[in-house]
C-alpha cells in the first residue's frame, strides 16, 4: 500500500472514488472535480487541493479531501481568534492543512475507507503530511460519527458545533406537520406563508435534467445577489453550477419563487435517498417572509412530498427553531503542531463546549413542539 498525495483528481477513477463516497452528493467526483476544475476551490482561491490517496497497486484503497489553506474563508468552522493569537506570538498559522468539502457546511465521510486499517494508516498520513510540511495544523470538519473514534484515537482535539435540522415525522402533508407544533409557532408560519401568497407569489420545483440552462443561470444571478447584499465575493461561479447540473442532475432540486410567472427569487436544494439539504438562495425582488417561505417551508413540503427523513437548513442560524428545525450537535477534529498552543486550544475547547452545552438547554427549553 502507498500513500500518494494528489493536486488534482484528474489521474483518479472516477467510479473508485464514488465507491469510496458512496450517496453522499458532496463526495461525488463529479462535485469535487467540478469546484476545482471551474476555479471555484483551487491555488488561487486559497484552496490547494492535498488530497490523500491510498492504493494497492492501482487500486484505490482509501482517501482524505486535503486542502492547504491560505486563510479560514468558506469552511463555517471559525478559527480566525486561533490565527489572531499565533500572529500575536510571532508564529505562522498560515498555510494550514484542511480536510472538507470547501464551502459546505455538511456532516459526511472525511476519512474515505472502509478497513480499519486503511483509515488508521490513512489519519497517519494526514498528520505526517502536517508535521514533513511544517504545517502549523491539520483540522477536519464536519466528520462523520465513525471518523469521531478514529479521529480521538489518534490524539485530534474536538470541538463542538450547532446547526438546525427537521426531522420527517412520517408526515403526509405541511398542515400535519403544523398541527405538531405549539399553537404560537403555527400561527406565526401560518401568517408568514400568508403574506408571501397575498403578494400573488406562486411557487414550482424543477428536479435533475428539468432544470436547464436558462434556470441556472437565473439562481447564479440570485446567489450573486444574496452575496452583494451581504458586501461579499460569491465562492461558486456559473460554469460550477452548469457542470454538477450536468454530471449529477439527480442531486438537485431547484425551488422557484414566481411572479406573474416571471422568477424572482430561487433556492438550490441537494438531495439524496433520505436527506435534504438547503444549499443557496437569493432574490431580484424584495417581498416579506420570501426568505422563510422559498429556503424553508418550500423545502420541508418537498421532503414530505418525496418521503425524505431529514432537510438540513445549512449553518446556524437560531430563528430556524421557530420553523420546526431542532439544534443538532455537529464536530471538527483538530491538531496543532505548537505543544503550547495545543494545551491552551484544548482548555479553550472545554470551555466553549461547556458554555455550548449549556446553550443547548436553553434551546431545548424553547422547543417549538406540542409534546416539547
Amino acid at each position: 500500500m502507498n500513500l500518494l498525495v494528489a493536486t488534482s483528481l484528474d489521474a483518479v477513477d472516477p467510479q473508485a472514488w464514488n465507491r469510496l463516497a458512496g450517496d453522499d452528493p458532496f463526495l461525488q467526483y463529479a462535485f469535487l472535480h467540478a469546484l476545482h476544475d471551474t476555479g471555484c476551490a483551487c491555488a488561487a482561491t486559497g484552496w490547494t487541493p492535498q488530497y490523500l490517496l491510498l492504493q494497492d497497486r492501482d487500486t484505490l484503497l482509501g482517501a482524505m479531501p486535503l486542502y492547504l489553506k491560505q486563510h479560514s474563508y468558506g469552511e463555517y468552522v471559525f478559527d480566525w481568534a486561533w490565527a489572531d493569537a499565533y500572529q500575536r506570538h510571532g508564529l505562522t498559522y498560515y498555510p494550514k492543512l484542511l480536510c472538507a468539502i470547501p464551502f459546505t457546511p455538511v456532516v459526511g465521510s472525511r476519512i474515505l475507507a472502509r478497513e480499519s486499517a486503511h483509515r488508521d494508516r490513512l489519519i497517519a498520513g494526514a498528520l505526517e503530511l502536517a508535521n514533513r510540511s511544517g504545517i502549523s495544523s491539520l483540522h477536519i470538519l464536519f466528520p462523520s460519527d465513525t471518523d469521531l473514534g478514529d479521529l480521538t484515537r489518534h490524539g485530534l482535539m474536538l470541538r463542538q458545533g450547532l446547526q438546525f435540522h427537521w426531522n420527517n415525522d412520517h408526515y403526509t402533508d405541511f398542515e400535519q406537520f403544523l398541527s405538531r407544533l405549539s399553537h404560537d409557532k403555527r400561527k406565526k408560519i401560518r401568517q408568514e406563508r400568508r403574506k408571501v401568497r397575498d403578494t400573488g407569489i406562486t411557487f414550482d420545483w424543477l428536479e435533475g435534467t428539468a432544470i436547464g440552462d436558462d434556470d441556472w443561470q437565473f439562481f447564479h444571478r440570485c446567489y450573486r445577489q444574496t452575496y452583494r447584499e451581504h458586501h461579499s465575493s460569491p465562492y461558486l461561479n456559473l460554469e460550477f453550477f452548469r457542470r454538477i447540473g450536468a454530471a449529477m442532475p439527480e442531486s438537485f432540486v431547484l425551488v422557484r419563487a414566481l411572479s406573474e410567472n416571471r422568477p424572482v427569487a430561487a433556492s438550490l436544494l441537494v438531495r439524496n435517498a433520505t436527506r435534504l439539504y438547503g444549499r443557496h438562495w437569493g432574490a431580484i425582488e424584495h417581498h416579506p417572509m420570501l426568505h422563510f417561505e422559498t429556503c424553508y417551508y418550500q423545502a420541508i413540503e418537498f421532503a414530505i412530498a418525496r418521503g425524505l427523513q431529514v432537510f438540513e437548513g445549512g449553518a446556524q442560524g437560531e430563528h430556524k427553531m421557530a420553523r420546526g428545525l431542532l439544534p443538532v450537535a455537529t464536530q471538527s477534529a483538530h491538531w496543532l503542531a505548537h505543544p503550547e498552543f495545543t494545551a491552551a486550544v484544548g482548555k479553550y475547547l472545554e470551555r466553549e463546549t461547556a458554555l455550548l452545552d449549556e446553550h443547548g438547554r436553553t434551546l431545548a427549553a424553547r422547543n417549538p413542539f406540542k409534546s416539547g
